[in-house]
């Protein structure tokens, strides 16, 4: 189970049936993106040209409540978001999303899940035009600059394009003006970022999911670099900043990603059955019963179980209805993991047992569950993980930015096994994570695992972003 946190999902909605609650559509889409943010949500409507918000703390159903979405009232296009905190900081309201601005074109709404390597150099710029800021999240930077590149800008379309190019780093952008709605993904492609429709809505969103439980239909990925405009005319592409190396993020398909979604041509749920199946033949062993931790343990733990014959079985079980308030609680860290995970001893009791999870960042969760397996009469606890070595920091996708919170940045495979206490431990090779993906046709970002940033990440310091401002 890992402890590392994706940052945001973003969805938007253009609907020309006036018949259509776009409010209610996108309430009910953002529920296929609580995975990828839990501590805060929002819901932006665009009704002829003005904007009315709603964003708060906590998950969907306590951050949008009944009766604001009822004064939310109707539109035509809306945007939706959930986020996660970064690095661990609690968000203050301002940083919540959509954020939403009134400029001297009207008003303009803007979702964002990715992070800006050069924010530092970008809002010091901005500083000394005398901009005043009201966060210190990178979603207020690229608004701004959206804002200053229209003063000249003959449309909305070409301020965006004008203003993503000033932008480095991984992002995925969800906006919406006045008449149009707006998506665009970083040239990389390391945030996803696709298009489909419900009913008569198009809808841009962070994952194939929110198609598929809405009884939508994916059309397809927006290519890296791509801006897509949908207006009452239709869909338009805009390509000018394609054709660029391209730098998945790969941890997509290894945890940020639900398994029912598609990525990039790849299906998360298959991609994650290849890695345990890549981990049964790089580190065998004898065993009685393969079980995964949830959630995103299990696939990997059934693609073991398919390549190496042993029987696949549940030994651990995860307690889904905890909110957000289980994370204030001032108990230790050990009793708040034993009330969210626990092991089933009906299977696990005097077995040799092989466990799979996604990653290991501090250690901590992982050797929580090989004590919870003991506890529960396992004779062995082989621990496999369906992905290589978390070394170094990531400044792109994740809140893991601090290398003195990684177990492997100063241990070998053979100290971090015997911290957790296991059998034996076993990675995936970080030459095998190619054969994850192989109907992708972009090239990954490992820079997790190698330190092989994609960009220059030199200003990526977050020591005043996203907490509250200093005085």
């Amino acid at each position: 189970m890992s402890e590392l946190h994706d940052e945001c999902g973003v969805i938007g909605l253009f609907s020309t049936d006036a018949s259509v609650d776009i409010v209610e559509e996108t309430y009910l889409s953002l529920y296929a993106l609580q995975h990828r943010g839990q501590v805060g949500a929002g819901i932006a409507v665009n009704n002829n040209g003005t904007i009315i918000y709603h964003k708060d703390h906590g998950m969907i159903p306590e951050a949008l409540p009944e009766k604001e979405l009822t004064r939310l009232g109707q539109g035509q296009i809306a945007l939706g978001h959930v986020k996660y905190s970064s690095g661990g900081i609690q968000v203050d309201h301002e940083n919540l999303a959509p954020l939403v601005m009134r400029y001297s074109k009207g008003q303009l709404a803007l979702c964002l899940n990715g992070a800006l390597t050069n924010y530092h150099q970008l809002r010091n710029e901005l500083n000394q035009g005398a901009a005043i800021f009201q966060s210190n999240g990178d979603t207020e930077i690229i608004a701004y600059l959206i804002a200053r590149a229209r003063i000249n800008a003959l449309t909305i379309e070409q301020a965006v394009q004008q203003a993503v190019r000033r932008l480095k780093g991984a992002y995925a952008i969800a906006l919406m003006s006045p008449s149009k709605l707006i998506g665009v993904r970083d040239p990389m492609g390391i945030r996803p970022l696709c298009y489909g429709k419900i009913g008569s809505s198009y809808v841009i969103a962070s994952e194939s999911c929110v198609f598929d439980s809405m009884g939508g239909e994916f059309i397809r990925d927006i290519e890296p670099g791509e801006m897509l405009v949908i207006d009452s005319e239709g869909v338009h592409s805009y390509r000018e900043n394609c054709g660029g190396q391209t730098a998945a993020c790969v941890f997509e398909y290894i945890f940020f990603s639900r398994p029912d979604s598609v990525v990039d041509g790849v299906s998360v749920n298959l991609s994650r059955q290849r890695a345990g199946q890549l981990l049964a033949r790089q580190h065998p062993v004898e065993a009685d019963i393969v079980c995964g931790v949830p959630d995103c343990g299990i696939e990997s733990a059934i693609g073991y179980a398919m390549e190496s014959g042993i029987p696949y079985a549940t030994g651990l079980i995860k307690n889904k209805y905890i909110g957000r308030a289980f994370n204030n609680r001032k108990r230790n860290s050990e009793y708040l993991m034993r009330i969210k995970l626990n092991a089933l001893k009906n299977n696990v009791n005097g077995k040799r047992v092989i466990v799979i999870d996604d990653s290991i960042l501090k250690g901590k969760t992982s050797r929580h569950i090989v004590n919870l397996l003991r506890q529960a009469g396992a004779k062995e606890v082989h621990m496999r993980i369906a992905s290589p070595p978390f070394k170094c920091p990531c400044y792109l996708t994740s809140d893991a930015t601090a290398k003195e919170n990684l177990i492997a940045a100063d241990k070998t495979v053979e100290e971090i096994c015997t911290y957790m206490g296991a059998d034996s431990l076993g990675f995936l090779s970080v030459e095998s994570l190619r054969e994850l993906i192989p109907e992708s046709h972009l090239s990954i970002c490992d820079a997790c695992f190698t330190g092989h940033y994609p960009l220059d990440v030199s200003d990526t310091s977050r020591e005043d972003k996203y907490s509250k401002p200093k005085v």
